[in-house]
């Protein structure tokens, strides 16, 4: 068994060492879709450790569609997780139990992810996974990698809890400005502006801040607003029932 994939027992508790890392378009957490595939434009890259046997270890792993990614939250406190969280999709003003939630405040900061597979690369004992409909933050670690299979993850009449009501999205305009800018980066990196209307149209703003700026309120509209996405930062305002994006520029702020 290869040494990187070893788990072992310390002081009661269980320790395992990365198989890789994935590289993702979310250089921040702020942003970051709450679930999988809710962006299908989000790519990510796992990059597994330089290792014969992992190399071997996704072989006939391209004939599935879809997979998951075991990860761990990184740049969560995990040492002052509580026992309860305010859900965003709750307005972040009631609270659940932690393990009713997906919260990445978790005991151990383990995440899950199914993921669209697109492309393996293989150079010698270095691989490299495409994926899309990512939402995980860039340069979290991976512990596993598992293929999905339908007839089992697929449960029918499996039922949602308080998570139920129907995922909104906001209507989307583009300034004359952005939509030049972003024509720009499409013919380096074909579905950019796909991209970042996913991620603006899901409305990546703090609960706090939905409450006090609602679409469409009198007082919300052209409240402005940014955030870094892949390469680049995005700035958008209010409107009636959504956000009008104002520019998307090469990122400066030496994350990327």
């Amino acid at each position: 068994m290869a040494k990187t994939t070893t788990g072992k027992l310390k002081a009661g508790r269980w320790e395992f060492p990365a198989i890789g890392v994935v590289h993702t378009v979310f250089k921040e957490k702020f942003g970051i879709p709450r679930q999988p595939g809710l962006a299908p434009a989000a790519w990510g890259v796992i990059e597994l450790n330089d290792d014969p046997d992992l190399a071997r270890a996704v072989e006939d792993l391209e004939k599935f569609s879809h997979l998951w990614i075991v990860y761990v939250f990184h740049m969560t406190d995990a040492k002052n997780w509580k026992p309860s969280v305010r859900p965003p999709r709750l307005g972040g003003v009631k609270r659940v139990g932690v393990l009713a939630s997906r919260s990445p405040h978790r005991p151990n900061p383990i995440g899950l992810s199914v993921v669209k597979l697109e492309q393996i690369e293989r150079q010698k004992n270095r691989v490299r996974i495409h994926v899309s409909g990512v939402d995980i933050l860039d340069g979290s670690p991976v512990l596993d990698l598992k293929p999905y299979l339908p007839y089992a993850d697929v449960v029918g009449g499996a039922t949602s809890g308080w998570a139920d009501e129907p995922i909104l999205r906001a209507k989307i305009e583009w300034s004359e400005l952005a939509q030049k800018q972003v024509a720009d980066f499409e013919q380096r990196r074909p579905g950019t502006r796909a991209l970042i209307q996913e991620i603006i149209e899901l409305d990546p703003r703090p609960a706090f801040q939905k409450i006090k700026f609602p679409w469409g309120a009198p007082g919300s509209l052209g409240k402005k607003f940014g955030m870094a996405i892949d390469e680049y930062d995005v700035k958008w305002e209010i409107i009636d029932q959504g956000f009008r994006i104002l520019r998307c520029i090469p990122s400066t702020s030496g994350k990327h």
